[in-house]
């Protein structure tokens, strides 16, 4: 798993890349947390590989499984690289732990698609808290801490949301009927008043005793034998909440279902199999049952998923679709079901689920397989997933030719390019005008400054307009509807409206007590150093100037940066090559980004992270600390001072480091007037608030640097850094002479520790910032 190669000819040979492994492991509960290390170190060392296989099936409960290995030891004469005869005798081993695999590299593809098997039940809850480490103990006690569920409580938007959604569902596509609104409202309160109870964070035993209540006498008996709970997945926002909806569109599971593996009979808790999960607090679940008819319906809403997946490749020149005949489709699929997906499960219908493959490939000649007592693979495609303490599972592995994909894929590339074009097009088109509408007064101008040059910045206005009575109800009707006079307006404004329906899923209160509990428990990591981090590159720095990278999908006045966003891969390269620190824009008004941006690090240990993000409240900060940043973003120039004092202190509560952005002087001397201390950095930045374009010249962060404002800032502040971003790397500068000057040395001259590069990364014209970048990169 750690990339290594023991063999010459995987050394030495043409192509050494691994496409894909096959593994059939133990099915010893004792090496569940060795086989969620292995696959995570396979992911890592093969992030473009394929896992798939199974856990070896028995006899009975009572029989266990083992393996045997023969190695052939080599003649030491020459160091232990001679070669095997045929007089070598084997010498052989036997053991109850462990897996056997097969790694494969060459003209092949294997994709993979996992039933889970399990039903959803009753609501949709959040975690409240998880079990706590204790001082002293073992470390597999610690580990279960982690893996374990202390309390929940209702999510009643989402639950809300499920139950209609699920409603549709069970129509069977039937017309709906006009359902008038009081109707609806009812519904939901009656939705409501059964989960009444569920509103006071509870443990999840006693839930799981509320909800097997409402269950029929079949999943009743199911939930006695076996707990399910299902973790959601990272990337839900946006999509359809039904688990059958979502995989007939192709969109991939929503919740992660596993099997309880131990419970609290004094708190209520439950605990997962050690290593497996690592619990959230804030993250949503719900419970699970076994049901034949879902799991029927839920294969089938898989391979509708695939076909539709396979018709867009086929329209836009990737996945399964190409050119030839048989051009990058399946030749063959491996059927691995767990020991109770048989013919009971399926209403005694036999061979079902191969049955299946033959109606959704009828081209594909190879269908084969084995039972197991749980799959190994990844989940849509998408997350890494060991169920193997899940009952009711199966993998469908499809086999083809990589080499006919790639030449489809080459053979359409110009389509596919053309349609990447047109879509980046439209989203940048998109996002462009929004920017510009931000600054457009219906004057066509200037937008409105306070004496001292500083922007005139209004927040949304929410409570304007005429009051009129109809009935006995109260309306308010907005007579002239404002117009932000500044980009930066506009951009608060949609920021305030994004807010506003982030409270309407997760109140404040209860995000305050998830960051709480988060900030007590000694097992969830803390908020790192960042600016130690930078410091100490700093140190290290031969030329006292430290480059931090910043991933960000696009930049609101030119467009997107990247023709593919590949985010996880972005980190990982970043990671990979030993960056002190990072940047990750999160806001998804201008930048295109997301607040799950912050925990896509793809299972790797990051360096400290700093959430580039619009901050106008306290409400953000807990977000963001939840979602696991280290540093927090201010722009200064949106806040007012009385806002600035605020934040910064609530920032330091919950252990955030904040860095100020700020373009003009007199946002430093908002600065100055705060304590010492309150911030770990300033940033001179280029940006223009007004259009929230740059400064082509990189003459304004230049200006800052050399102002009285930010000397006596340094004064005030003297363990706080200064650094540099807008354009760093891309501006070009010429002397009197007309020849280049590195603008990141003038920069460094003007007393700037380092600079936050982040369209730099895909586009570098700076000598000496490319050099940076080759050293931090």
């Amino acid at each position: 798993s750690d990339g290594r190669r023991t063999s010459d000819s995987a050394a030495t040979g043409p192509k050494a890349k691994m496409t894909s492994r096959f593994l059939c492991c133990s099915p010893s509960p004792a090496f569940q947390t060795s086989l969620d290390d292995l696959l995570r170190g396979l992911n890592f060392a093969f992030p473009s590989s394929q896992t798939f296989g199974g856990v070896a099936s028995t006899v009975s409960s009572l029989s266990r499984a083992r393996i045997f290995a023969y190695t052939f030891p080599r003649d030491a004469a020459d160091g232990g690289g001679g070669v095997v005869t045929a007089s070598t005798t084997p010498e052989g081993s036997s053991h109850g732990d462990g897996c056997v695999g097969v790694a494969m590299s060459g003209d092949v593809r294997a994709d993979t698609m996992i039933a889970q098997g399990a039903k959803p039940v009753g609501g949709v809850y959040r975690v409240v808290s998880r079990g706590a480490a204790v001082p002293g103990k073992s470390g597999d006690e610690n580990e279960a801490a982690k893996s374990t569920i202390g309390a929940i409580v209702l999510d009643e938007g989402a639950t809300i949301e499920q139950a209609e959604e699920e409603e549709k569902l069970d129509n069977d596509g039937e017309e709906e009927e006009e359902i008038d609104e009081d109707d609806r409202e009812a519904k939901r309160a009656r939705l409501l008043d059964e989960y009444a109870k569920a509103r006071i964070p509870k443990p999840p035993l006693a839930e799981a005793n509320f909800v097997m209540k409402t269950l029929s006498d079949d999943d009743q008996a199911f939930m006695r034998r076996a707990l399910l709970i299902g973790l959601e997945r990272g990337g839900s926002v946006g999509r359809s909440p039904s688990e059958l909806n979502r995989l007939a569109r192709g969109e991939g599971h929503r919740f992660t279902v596993r099997q309880v593996a131990s419970a609290g009979m004094k708190d209520g808790s439950v605990t997962f199999p050690l290593g497996s999960v690592d619990v959230r607090v804030g993250s949503r679940c719900r419970f699970f049952v076994r049901d034949g008819d879902f799991a029927r319906r839920e294969v089938e809403a898989l391979w509708t998923g695939f076909k539709r997946q396979e018709l867009e490749g086929t329209l836009f020149g990737n996945g399964s679709g190409g050119d030839g005949p048989g051009a990058g489709r399946p030749t063959g699929c491996i059927v691995l079901p767990t020991l109770d997906r048989g013919a009971k499960l399926f209403g005694g219908k036999a061979g079902f689920e191969s049955g299946l493959v033959s109606e959704y490939l009828p081209d594909v000649p190879s269908v084969s397989g084995f039972f197991s007592n749980g799959v190994v693979g990844n989940l849509d495609g998408t997350v890494s997933a060991g169920n193997a303490n899940l009952p009711g599972s199966n993998e469908n592995t499809l086999w083809g030719s990589s080499s006919q994909e790639e030449a489809a894929g080459a053979a359409s590339a110009q389509v596919r390019d053309a349609a990447m074009d047109s879509k980046l097009a439209a989203e940048d088109a998109k996002r462009i005008q929004l920017t510009k509408s931000f600054g457009d007064t219906l004057a066509g101008e200037a937008a409105p400054r306070a004496p001292n040059g500083e922007l005139i910045v209004r927040r949304r206005e929410i409570h304007s307009g005429r009051a009129m009575s109809v009935s006995t109800v109260e309306w308010s009707v907005a007579e002239k509807t404002a117009k932000p006079t500044s980009a930066l307006e506009g951009y608060m404004w949609e920021k305030e409206t994004q807010v506003d329906r982030l409270r309407e899923r997760i109140p404040l209160a209860l995000l305050m007590s998830n960051t709480k509990a988060a900030m007590m428990d000694p097992t969830r990591p803390r908020p790192r150093d960042w600016i130690g981090s930078v410091r100490r590159s700093l140190a290290e720095s031969e030329d006292g100037f430290v480059v931090i990278p910043e991933c960000k999908r696009m930049e609101p006045a030119s467009g997107s940066l990247r023709r593919r966003y590949d985010l996880p891969g972005l980190v990982r390269h970043i990671t990979a090559s030993g960056a002190p620190a990072m940047s990750v824009n999160s806001d998804g008004v201008m930048f295109g980004g997301t607040m799950e941006d912050i925990t896509r690090g793809d299972g790797v240990a990051t360096p400290p992270i700093l959430a580039s993000d619009l901050l106008l409240y306290p409400y953000q900060l807990y977000k963001l600390r939840l979602a696991g940043a280290d540093a927090v973003s201010l722009v200064v120039g949106a806040v007012e001072q009385k806002d600035l004092l605020y934040l910064t202190k609530i920032a330091s509560t919950v252990g955030l480091q904040v860095v100020a952005s700020v373009t003009t002087e007199v946002q430093v001397g908002m600065l100055n007037l705060l304590s010492p201390g309150s911030v770990a950095a300033v940033v001179v930045s280029n940006r223009d608030l007004e259009t929230y374009e740059f400064d082509t010249t990189g003459d304004q962060a230049l200006r800052l640097l050399g102002s009285d404002e930010l000397a006596a800032f340094r004064e005030r502040n003297p363990d706080a850094l200064v650094l540099a971003e807008g354009r760093v790397g891309i501006i070009e500068r010429t002397d009197e002479d007309g020849g280049g000057v590195s603008y990141a040395g003038q920069l460094r001259e003007g007393g700037a520790s380092g600079a936050i590069v982040g369209g730099a990364l895909a586009t570098v014209k700076d000598e000496d910032v490319a050099e940076m970048l080759t050293a931090a990169l």
